[in-house]
């Protein structure tokens, strides 16, 4: 999931100035009109009505996918900086009143080695689920050049991975998935009994299902095309996740191209949601673009998710109804907001953001209250 935002920065946005003191943060904003780009010190834009008390929980390299433990006292994320020696993302825990500020690294729970995304806590707040490349290869995985594809960003699906379970130590490594290829991006639901996972066992990029020891393993979703980045509902009844739905004989042929070769072009995506069984599947948007990282609103009725369908530029969180009405904007960065996730309270809401970067590429999370 990361992936997609690195392209986001890399290939989608302008951005000015050399690499300061981090401890100066700042967003750059285009100006349209003039065609220029200047430096913005904030964490919180004025539009902004639902976040209060935004804070920053990180400071330098790429932070993201941060996800709160089932009793809202800590966060699982991933990090990629190579000025720590961290070459490609690993899996770190932390507390929520912590914050990197001091430059030192939270505790590490993947095993250090190989690729990893997509960790979320299990049941009980002492173990986390993740999915990581390392039996493949300790080494990072090649990135393909998106220069040798017409430009076009290409996401590897890399069939090495799979998914693991380990305690906040990083100890007592357990791998649950054994198939030939793509597993990966598992969450688990609010009841403690299922996680959801894309995997590429049936010759395309599907969900499935699974108890959270590994077994009763059930494909819920059918269609042709990307279906990734699944969440359950606050009673862990439905799914949201994210999905591409290639239509013409020449999408269809460059999706399955692309497939063959282990790879994904995620740049058109919209939201669905489904029971927690695949039944009902429904399109929430239909904005165009891309539109991602979904989230259920506490109340279960609405969908938080990222989308630059407004702007190709930048990326922003918005929220809409289940019925896919009521679409609102939630942030108002210049650059890139994603992977938006409520704490089981539904008191707070945390996020991987660009803003208050000085200009770099770095993403960092931030932390807010949530006010309806």
């Amino acid at each position: 999931m990361k992936h997609i935002f690195k392209f986001l920065i890399l290939s989608t946005l302008i951005l000015v100035g050399c690499k300061t003191q981090k401890t100066t943060q700042s967003t750059t904003v285009y100006d349209a009109k003039s065609g220029a780009t200047k430096i913005v010190n904030t964490v919180h834009y004025p539009q902004e009505k639902h976040l209060k008390n935004v804070r920053q929980l990180t400071f330098g390299g790429d932070n993201a996918e941060a996800y709160f433990s089932f009793d809202d006292t800590k966060i699982v994320f991933q990090i990629t900086d190579k000025e720590k020696g961290l070459e490609c993302d690993q899996i770190f825990t932390m507390d929520i009143n912590q914050d990197l500020k001091d430059g030192k690294l939270p505790q590490l729970i993947s095993t250090g080695v190989g690729r990893t995304t997509c960790s979320y806590f299990l049941p009980g707040n002492q173990s986390i689920v993740y999915s990581s490349t390392h039996l493949g290869n300790h080494a990072c995985p090649h990135v393909p050049n998106k220069e040798d594809y017409g430009g076009k960003y290409i996401w590897p699906i890399y069939d090495t991975y799979d998914i693991f379970t380990a305690d906040l130590n990083g100890k007592q490594l357990k791998q649950l998935t054994y198939e030939p290829g793509y597993d990966a991006e598992p969450t688990v639901s609010p009841k403690g009994d299922k996680i959801v996972f894309t995997s590429t066992r049936s010759g395309d990029l599907e969900l499935y299902t699974m108890n959270i020891d590994g077994t009763d393993v059930k494909q819920i979703t059918f269609d042709l095309g990307y279906d990734g980045g699944a969440f359950f509902s606050p009673d862990g009844s439905k799914l949201v996740f994210r999905a591409s739905r290639p239509k013409t004989p020449e999408e269809i042929k460059e999706y399955k191209d692309l497939l063959a070769q282990g790879l994904v072009q995620p740049t058109n995506m919209e939201i669905y949601v489904c029971n927690a069984d695949g039944s009902d599947l429904k399109q929430i948007t239909n904005l165009g673009n891309a539109n991602w990282a979904p989230f259920f609103h506490p109340s279960g009725q609405k969908i938080i998710f990222s989308s630059n369908h407004k702007s190709h530029r930048s990326f922003n969180l918005f929220m809409i109804n289940l019925d896919g009405t009521g679409l609102e904007q939630i942030t108002y960065d210049s650059v890139f907001d994603a992977f938006p996730m409520f704490s089981f309270d539904g008191k707070k809401l945390i996020f991987s953001s660009n803003r208050n970067n000085n200009g770099t590429r770095d993403t960092n999370l931030f932390i807010a209250d949530w006010v309806d």
